[in-house]
């Protein structure tokens, strides 16, 4: 989002922790960002948002939860969860999102995982709800590039960032964010697919870390 800023970009912010999104405005050219708190898990705060939002160049669907454990033991409850986050929410905002997208036309990015491709053991959960989001972008890429919007998947692998730190503080490992992706690695992806001539789509990239801290 601060290199899209950068380049210009009016951006929503929207995330669950209000206090994270104003900083990130800070970050950011001065009126370059409107901060819209809100809960993926939460029609009624989906609805506040979408009522919000006017016109829409480029929806970028980056949030979820996370949760981990085995299969045999791991709680449906745990499971619900995730697909009411990071399945139903995301749908619903595309849905009622997508007609503005298809004015303009503009774009979609979904920040996927390495788990959308590839299931882990103890994150079966995790994993499943990455494959539905993939194949939800696949299909709709399929039903909308006739209206000249374009869709891509990215499936970044171990990224450094505080969630990923608290994971690795949760399980005892040693953590080297030095040996992992960085955002603004992710960042500069997402932009050069963005800017790419309409003539092209690029529908899915796969990044994993150079050197391995795993």
């Amino acid at each position: 989002m601060l290199d899209l800023a950068a380049q210009g970009a009016r951006v929503y912010l929207a995330g669950r922790t209000a206090s994270k999104l104003e900083a990130t405005a800070r970050a950011m050219p001065p009126g370059a960002a409107r901060v819209l708190p809100m809960d993926l898990a939460s029609d009624a705060s989906i609805d506040a948002l979408i009522a919000r939002v006017t016109d829409l160049d480029i929806l970028v669907l980056a949030g979820g939860e996370y949760t981990k454990g085995p299969v045999a033991t791991a709680p449906v409850e745990a499971l619900d969860a995730l697909y009411r986050a990071n399945l139903r929410g995301n749908y619903r905002l595309i849905q009622a999102l997508l007609p503005k997208l298809q004015r303009r036309p503009g774009q979609i990015v979904f920040i996927n995982s390495s788990t959308g491709l590839s299931a882990r053991p103890d994150v079966a959960m995790f994993s499943a709800m990455n494959h539905a989001l993939k194949a939800l972008a696949d299909a709709l890429r399929a039903e909308i590039n006739p209206s000249g919007v374009r869709v891509l998947t990215v499936h970044p692998g171990r990224t450094a960032t505080p969630r990923l730190e608290a994971l690795y503080a949760s399980s005892g490992e040693t953590y080297k964010p030095e040996l992992l992706l960085q955002p603004e690695d992710v960042a500069l992806v997402v932009r050069n697919a963005l800017t790419m001539p309409k003539t092209a789509e690029i529908t899915d990239i796969s990044l994993r870390p150079l050197k391995k801290s795993y």
